[in-house]
Formats: C-alpha cells, structure tokens, sequence
C-alpha cells in the first residue's frame, strides 16, 4: 500500500463526492390556531383540532419554550405555527396557549 493512502480519504486522486443536500434546521409553518381535542400525557403527545375539524398532531417537543405539556389540557385553546408536510403530514410547532 502506498504511503499517500489515509483512512477516509478514499482512493489517490479519486473525486470527491459531494454531501447530501442539508435540510433546514428550524422548519416554519403558517400562524394558525385552534383546540386541544385529545391529549396523551403518558406518551407526551396529543391533537388539535382545526376550525375545519381537521387534527393536527403535535409532540413535547414541539412546545415553545416556556410552555409546559402537563399544563395544557383538552379544549385550551392554542396558537402554533402549522407545518404541512407531503410525506408524514400535519403538524403543529411551536405550540403555545393563547391569551383570552
């Protein structure tokens, strides 16, 4: 083996293939609002029911800082940044409660 070979460079002069294309870190959705119709405490996730009757999925994790998941309970009513997406659906991000 030749002393100009080195772990992880791959073969002597070979192209280098270029990097998967990154995907965005913080994904945004349109404002929207709605109510809490079920919530899984347990399991840390829960639905909101749209205007239009549809539900829309959100996890813990998808809480605005600040909010806490065991304060939210069904029919609060929410504001949160809605994300459609093609391959796994609707969500909500950045969940929080709205003012009265």
């Amino acid at each position: 083996m030749s002393a100009e070979y080195s772990y992880g460079s791959g073969r002597p002069g070979a192209p280098k293939r270029p990097g998967k294309p990154s995907q965005p870190t913080d994904p945004r959705g349109k404002p929207s609002t709605g109510r809490i119709a079920r919530i899984f405490t347990g399991q840390g996730h829960g639905y909101i029911r749209l205007k239009d009757d549809r539900e829309v999925y959100f996890h813990r994790g998808d809480l605005r800082d600040g909010t806490a998941f065991n304060d939210l309970h069904v029919g609060d009513d929410v504001k949160f940044e809605l994300l459609e997406d093609r391959v796994s659906g609707a969500r909500a991000l950045r969940v929080t409660p709205r003012k009265k």
